[in-house]
């Protein structure tokens, strides 16, 4: 039997929730499972287009099992019939009325979601032990961390912009990490090592100098042309293929601040990162996964993103703008 695994690519949460789907699929379902691992990313258009492989592309062994199972975790919704497992949390992961409409009518028993939920990693966690019995002892450290980071819990700006402690060393590598062989050495990695071990590792380590390097230019470039007006720092780097390894950065540089909008160029799209002050979170009253949906975006109230085509660096500029405009307006009620 093949488990094809969907899981939200560059984010430690998202190669977290596919290790402990794999963990809880050879432990509770089936041992002898074979997995594969796709990275999926928010994007215009249909970003589940050859994600899903045919059942009978896989015929049936001489042990009676054949097929293919499918699994997306901490990524959006599909009413592909073909999806076996799902687990979700956040606010956007209905990308039309009718895909909500759809998982309503169909209750079924291996669609997991609570846009409540801080973390995907814990949400599935603990829907996989009270559901099918799954013991999440062995893997306590990496859900607690993960949950942290999905979260933004850190004690303070400098913790996850300076990134010290290795599961912020993890979570830095796995935002940057382009390499699909490395990214399913990772995935594996985590269920068998600790994060220490794992971070410690020379795919690890070797990469991380140049992007602590890369880091410092992405900070000077921020302290440089940030703009902060009306508690919204909005920053445009889209000229300098320079793209965001500290999404905290802008709230290092300017505590206070309310809401951050940030442009940037990634491989192949423009991206639009927005965000609220996780050390102020009690006074946010602008939903950014609402903002960041009407633009075919996503994320969570408290932050989002919208990815657009590479050719289209003006438009994105624009909603840019109009976003932090919008917050702005937020910002001011706030105070």
């Amino acid at each position: 039997m093949l488990v094809r695994v969907l899981y939200h690519d560059n984010c430690f949460d998202g190669a977290t929730s596919a290790a402990l789907f794999s963990e809880f699929y050879r432990r509770c379902i089936r041992a002898d499972a074979r997995f594969e691992f796709h990275g999926m990313s928010h994007g215009p258009g249909d970003v589940f287009k050859g994600a899903f492989r045919n059942p009978e592309a896989f015929p049936v062994g001489d042990d009676g099992a054949g097929g293919v199972t499918h699994a997306c975790v901490d990524f959006r919704y599909s009413a592909d019939p073909r999806l076996d497992f799902w687990f979700d949390h956040h606010q956007s992961a209905f990308m039309s009325p009718e895909d909500e409409a759809h998982f309503s009518a169909v209750k079924n028993p291996r669609h997991f979601y609570d846009p409540a939920a801080q973390s995907c990693s814990k949400f599935l966690a603990d829907s996989c032990a009270a559901a099918y019995g799954f013991d999440t002892a062995p893997f306590r450290e990496l859900i607690e961390w993960a949950d942290l980071i999905d979260g933004a819990k850190f004690k303070d700006p400098a913790q996850a912009v300076e990134w010290n402690e290795p599961a912020l060393q993890l979570m830095t590598w796995v935002e940057a990490n382009r390499e699909p062989h490395l990214k399913r050495r990772f995935i594996a990695d985590l269920t068998t090592r600790s994060l220490a071990e794992i971070a410690a590792q020379d795919y690890v380590q070797d990469a991380l100098s140049p992007i602590r390097r890369h880091a410092d230019r992405f900070l000077h470039a921020v302290r440089e042309r940030a703009q902060y007006e009306d508690g919204v720092v909005f920053f445009d780097v889209s000229d300098l293929s320079l793209q965001t390894v500290s999404k905290f950065v802008p709230y290092y540089l300017h505590p206070d601040a309310h809401y951050v909008v940030g442009v940037m160029q990634m491989p192949g799209r423009t991206k639009i990162s927005v965000g609220s002050n996780p050390w102020r979170a009690e006074r946010r009253t602008a939903n950014i996964a609402s903002i960041c949906s009407r633009h075919g975006g996503g994320g969570h109230p408290a932050v989002g993103a919208i990815s657009l085509p590479a050719s289209d660096i003006e438009g994105t500029r624009r909603i840019a703008r109009d976003i932090a405009t919008e917050l702005r307006s937020a910002a001011r009620s706030e105070r």
